[in-house]
């Protein structure tokens, strides 16, 4: 099977298992498992934060993150396609009592900033109280520029406004940016714009659990409140945190060959008429049918290309995504499937 619904549904790697099955461990409720200890220090002193959490989750990072920066009856600026507005079952709203204020995206992906100066509000009793920007990097697949993450954080900050970034994919991001130097040099550049930084483990970098928050000692001492109260403290946690370190040192500069064959899926779909494709910019392949195309046939499609051995999505726009169990071979083969479809 081929499937390209998400960089979520990667096995870890023989190398990876091995890592786990040698971690140390101790307990982590208690502060004493030093593999993860090792991570949450390293992933800090990487990104340029004074500290970090291991958490199980990327929905369970940002919701600790949110609520921490912000108390009850606070608002967060957040685009409409955002994770932390859109896909994680509105956890701020309904556990942290957190109004969120969702803004259009740009064509890039970014918020425009008159937009996000302008709903910002008035320190006056009738309004929530606008705390925290929260941008997503990539989204959808897109890289956010780094010189507009400098004048959204600028805004940000003279508004006094607190910046968290949900950089679940932070890596892909930086690894676009650095085009083919240093990636964690470029990571840090997009996270000296935030107060906070949460990155999962668990898409392209093909572990299989787990996510960090980054930020202040402060700030992470209390997000590591609300992770008790979220049910995220585990104990013998090193196997999961070995895991992520291991895709740290082996996964990260491999994203760019992930980036390349979604270019190679991309080109390959340009070439069938009833498709519009979107170009990737990193891992994330975007493609609508076009007009003249029935909307029975739609419905059909993710059906047909599993009957050939191809998973894809579908929810809103038809979606594939590369990862690390996905080769060259499977996107040829996903294409040939993809046209078969289509000339029927």
């Amino acid at each position: 099977m081929i499937d390209l619904r998400s960089d979520t549904v990667t096995r870890p790697t023989a190398a990876m298992r091995e890592a786990m099955l040698a971690a140390p461990l101790g307990d982590d409720v208690f502060g004493d498992d030093p593999s993860v200890n090792t991570l949450q220090e390293r992933i800090a002193q990487g990104l340029g934060f004074e500290a970090a959490l291991f958490m199980p989750t990327g929905t369970q990072s940002n919701l600790c993150a949110l609520m921490s920066h912000c108390l009850r009856g606070d608002e967060y600026l957040v685009g409409q396609f955002a994770h932390t507005y859109r896909w994680e079952g509105g956890g701020a709203a309904v556990l942290g009592s957190i109004q969120p204020q969702p803004l259009p995206h740009q064509s890039d992906g970014t918020l425009a900033l008159a937009d996000i100066e302008a709903n910002i509000k008035p320190d006056d009793a009738h309004f929530a109280r606008t705390r925290l920007l929260c941008l997503e990097n990539t989204l959808g697949g897109k890289v956010l520029p780094n010189t507009y993450l400098a004048q959204a954080s600028a805004l940000a900050s003279r508004h006094g406004l607190a910046r968290h970034l949900d950089g679940a994919r932070l890596f892909n991001a930086a690894v676009v940016n650095a085009q083919g130097g240093d990636a964690w040099a470029a990571a840090r550049e997009i996270a000296q714009h935030f107060d906070s930084v949460s990155v999962c483990f668990s898409k392209g970098l093909g572990a299989p659990v787990g996510s960090a928050l980054c930020g202040s000692r402060d700030f992470i001492r209390r997000a590591h409140r609300w992770r008790k109260m979220a049910g995220g403290g585990m104990r013998q946690a090193g196997m999961l945190a070995a895991a992520a370190s291991h895709a740290l040192d082996h996964h990260v500069n491999r994203l760019a060959d992930d980036h390349a064959l979604a270019r190679r899926l991309a080109a390959g779909l340009e070439q069938i008429p009833a498709l519009r494709v979107e170009a990737p910019q990193s891992n994330i392949v975007f493609a609508d049918l076009a007009p003249q195309v029935p909307a029975a046939r739609a419905s059909e499609l993710l059906s047909f290309l599993k009957s050939r051995g191809v998973l894809a999505t579908g929810l809103y726009r038809l979606r594939f995504v590369t990862h690390l169990d996905v080769d060259a071979q499977g996107v040829d083969l996903a294409l040939a499937a993809l046209r078969e479809f289509f000339n029927a």
